[in-house]
């Protein structure tokens, strides 16, 4: 596969607590995006952060690293990206979801 120019980014920040049918929900989404044939998705474990909660979410040994920040991110074409968004509405209960224009270089995938 082979995308260049114009395409859209979709980052979607959730916990890695979050669950979806008793399965991990960033898993969920990545084998849904590999499903609807996105260009590639990878998750991101953040080291610290905090959301709607106002909760300081830390990796730091002296604090409990739960629920600890993800971020999946999918670049694609925007038609394809659009079309996966109905997805999110029913996975992402708790969470932040983010598109935005991006240009991409160069990507081409394994044959």
């Amino acid at each position: 596969m082979k995308l260049e120019g114009s395409a859209l980014r979709l980052t979607i920040f959730v916990g890695d607590t979050d669950l979806w049918h008793h399965r991990p929900l960033y898993h969920e989404i990545v084998h849904r995006a590999h499903q609807a044939g996105l260009a590639g998705a990878s998750v991101f474990r953040g080291m610290e952060g905090y959301g709607a909660s106002n909760h300081i979410h830390t990796t730091r040994i002296l604090s409990l690293s739960e629920d600890l920040p993800l971020a999946i991110i999918i670049v694609d074409t925007s038609d394809r990206i659009r079309a996966f968004l109905p997805q999110l509405d029913e996975l992402v209960t708790e969470g932040l979801v983010i598109v935005d224009p991006v240009e991409v270089i160069r990507y081409v995938g394994r044959a």
